[in-house]
Formats: structure tokens, C-alpha cells, sequence
């Protein structure tokens, strides 16, 4: 069963994305950095060990999009919230292990999600862990086993949301990888 790497993106409009950087930078600067971001990290997880799949929103346009490689395959995030889109993108896969990443974490390498694929290896859902108390990986050794709860009841975008991600998840065995920062502020691209 062949790995998959799922990268969610969206259409980098001014005001559509990275809002909060936009209002440190000006809303036409965050979308430029995060088009330019996207570009070099999708660049740079290329890898024959594991097909790239684009999770795009909004979905029509993203999935129309000439902004990102036309030869990697592309599935909409759909509706609701960050846990219903990553739900949606695990179990949507076909089979075989699925990591899901962020497009806004300029530190992600080839060897680090080579790093989250191995520990699937021994493990059910691999991790990767955030300074901020989110995440900037999610990973599953089999999708159709996840728990319809998982993702239900997480604070998105607190010092809490890996922790409820967790919690989710009893009795599973559970890696975390490498911590890693994600760009959402002025001082963010900066501590870069």
C-alpha cells in the first residue's frame, strides 16, 4: 500500500488567506508570501516514496487552479471545520498510511515526513507537534480505523488542540514527531 501525502492549500487571494499575517503585513503581502511558501514546500516534498495529493479550497477553484502543479492529483477540503476538512482528507485516501500537513510551516523537509510515514510503522497515528499547543502533522497507519469522534470537540487554534486531538483517540498508539512553527503573525516570519 502506497504512502500519501496530503498538503492542504488554498487559493492565495488577499483577505482569503493568512489573515492574521495580513493584518501584521498587509493582506496582499500574506497571500504573496503564502503563494511563494506553497510553491517551495511542494517543491521540496517531492518524493517517490510517497504521492502528493492537494487538498484545495475553496474546492471549485482549487481544483480549477493553474497555481499550483497540474500532474499532482487534487481533492476538495469540503465544508465545515479544520477537524471535518482533515477527516475528510484521511479517509478519502486510498488505502495504505496518510499523513496530512499544513502549507504554512516552512521547516517541513523530505526527512521529516519520511520520519512521521516510519513511525506509522509501529504505531496508529503519528503527530507532529507545534511550540503553540496545535499541530502541523496528523497522521494515520490505516484511515478506515479512525474513530468518527476524532476531530469532534477540539479547540482549533488554542494551546489546547493537540491535546484534544489526543484525547479523541484512547487507547491508540499514539508518536509525535518533530516540533515544528507554524507562520501565522509578523513575529512568526521573523523567529524564521
Amino acid at each position: 500500500m502506497r504512502r500519501t501525502l496530503v498538503i492542504m492549500v488554498k487559493e492565495p487571494r488577499p483577505g482569503r488567506v493568512k489573515t492574521r499575517l495580513g493584518r501584521d503585513i498587509g493582506m496582499v503581502g500574506a497571500a504573496w508570501w503564502f503563494r511563494h511558501q506553497t510553491r517551495r514546500l511542494i517543491r521540496r516534498l517531492r518524493d517517490p516514496r510517497w504521492r502528493i495529493v492537494l487538498a484545495v479550497a475553496p474546492d471549485r477553484e482549487g481544483l480549477e487552479s493553474r497555481i499550483w502543479p497540474l500532474d499532482l492529483l487534487r481533492a476538495p477540503q469540503g465544508r465545515g471545520d479544520l477537524g471535518d476538512r482533515m477527516a475528510r482528507m484521511l479517509r478519502g485516501m486510498p488505502p495504505g498510511p496518510v499523513c496530512v500537513i499544513g502549507a504554512d510551516i516552512p521547516g517541513i523537509t523530505r526527512a521529516l515526513v519520511a520520519r512521521a510515514f516510519e513511525a506509522l510503522g509501529s504505531h496508529e497515528m503519528v503527530f507532529g507537534p507545534a511550540p503553540d499547543g496545535g499541530y502541523w502533522l496528523v497522521g494515520a497507519k490505516r484511515a478506515s480505523a479512525l474513530p468518527i469522534n476524532m476531530f469532534v470537540g477540539v479547540r482549533w487554534s488554542t494551546k489546547h488542540a493537540l491535546a484534544d486531538t489526543i484525547a479523541t483517540l484512547p487507547g491508540r498508539r499514539i508518536a509525535l514527531v518533530d516540533e515544528l512553527r507554524d507562520v501565522d503573525t509578523k513575529a512568526d516570519l521573523f523567529r524564521l
